[in-house]
């Protein structure tokens, strides 16, 4: 299907209420605002209503009959995303030397593209990871995502101790590494 058509399904979806189009606006462009919100001074619940007013906007534009998009809804989103909450660091007194700094200087589209390649980047690693195998994924997650300590992840694995723990995880490391350079090398 092509891109422009798909857009303008997803606004005329949006426009009819059409529950599917809201989803789909959603899935593909929350993890986005959430990031800017989160990188920016602020938290997930903030990112939420951010992205709520967000859509908002894009809802009564869609529905207005005169709305014509001149790019891509993702950017559209992170823009008035973007703006909502560099106007909300000002009433909150957040806004720092280097937000103020960003916004006359990184484009919409350049921050979008950074996230898209960011996004696609931990697709790779999630894919490598699902790749690496037992005990070496449990391993690497207890560690790197549980934040667990080795003494804990030698008692669970049945290490001798957190040394030999220790070990294992430097080698499940340089797999996980070598399965995820291979997926970056083909652009998979």
């Amino acid at each position: 299907m092509n891109a422009d058509i798909k857009e303008k399904d997803l606004l005329e979806g949006l426009a009819l209420g059409d529950k599917k189009a809201v989803e789909t606006i959603y899935k593909d462009n929350f993890n986005m605002v959430q990031s800017l919100v989160i990188n920016n001074n602020g938290s997930a619940q903030e990112a939420k209503d951010i992205f709520q007013e967000a859509m908002i906007v894009l809802l009564e534009k869609a529905r207005s009959g005169n709305f014509e998009l001149n790019c891509q809804i993702k950017t559209y989103v992170y823009s008035v995303c973007r703006r909502i909450w560099l106007k909300r660091l000002q009433q909150y007194n957040r806004y720092t030397n280097e937000v103020e700094s960003m916004v006359g200087t990184v484009s919409v589209e350049e921050d979008v593209e950074e996230y898209e390649k960011r996004d696609q980047e931990f697709a790779m690693m999630e894919k490598a990871i699902g790749s690496l195998g037992e005990p070496c994924k449990s391993l690497i997650e207890a560690f790197y995502i549980q934040k667990r300590n080795m003494q804990d992840i030698a008692s669970q694995f049945g290490y001798t101790n957190a040394d030999n723990a220790k070990n294992q995880k430097y080698k499940c490391l340089m797999r996980l590494k070598k399965l995820f350079f291979a997926q970056y090398k083909n652009g998979k």
